[in-house]
C-alpha cells in the first residue's frame, strides 16, 4: 500500500511564502513573548547558574533577601532545581536559606497580587 503527498494548491504555498509578518498566537495560547515568567519553555535549554555560586566556598545567606530573591519567583514559590541551574547541594542549602527569611519575615510566603 503506497501513501502519497496531497498536493498543495499554488496560491496557498505562494501567500505563506510570501507574506514577510508572522501570524501572532492564538489568544489565551502559549506564545513566546513574556508570558513565560519561569523560563520552563526556553529555545536555548538549561538556564545557567548565576556566576556568585560558581565559588565553592559560597554559602546562602538567609539575611540576604536579595540575593534569595533571585531564587523565588513572583508567586513566592522556589525556582526548581532545573530551572535554576544550581547543584544538589546548594539547592537544599538554598531552600533552607528561604525557609529561614521566610520565618524571621524578611521574605513573602507568597507573591503580591
Amino acid at each position: 500500500m503506497k501513501f502519497h503527498a496531497r498536493p498543495v494548491d499554488d496560491d496557498r504555498r505562494n501567500r505563506d511564502s510570501s507574506s514577510g509578518s508572522q501570524s501572532s498566537p492564538p489568544p489565551g495560547g502559549r506564545g513566546g513573548g513574556g508570558d513565560d515568567p519561569l523560563g520552563l519553555r526556553r529555545r536555548s535549554g538549561r538556564k545557567r547558574a548565576p556566576s556568585f555560586t560558581a565559588d565553592p566556598t559560597f554559602q546562602f545567606d538567609y539575611k540576604d533577601p536579595q540575593t534569595l530573591r533571585h531564587f523565588v519567583t513572583e508567586r513566592g514559590k522556589i525556582v526548581p532545581r532545573r530551572i535554576s541551574g544550581l547543584s544538589a547541594k546548594q539547592q537544599r542549602q538554598l531552600t533552607q536559606a528561604i525557609n529561614l527569611a521566610r520565618k524571621v519575615a524578611l521574605l513573602p510566603y507568597t507573591g503580591v497580587k
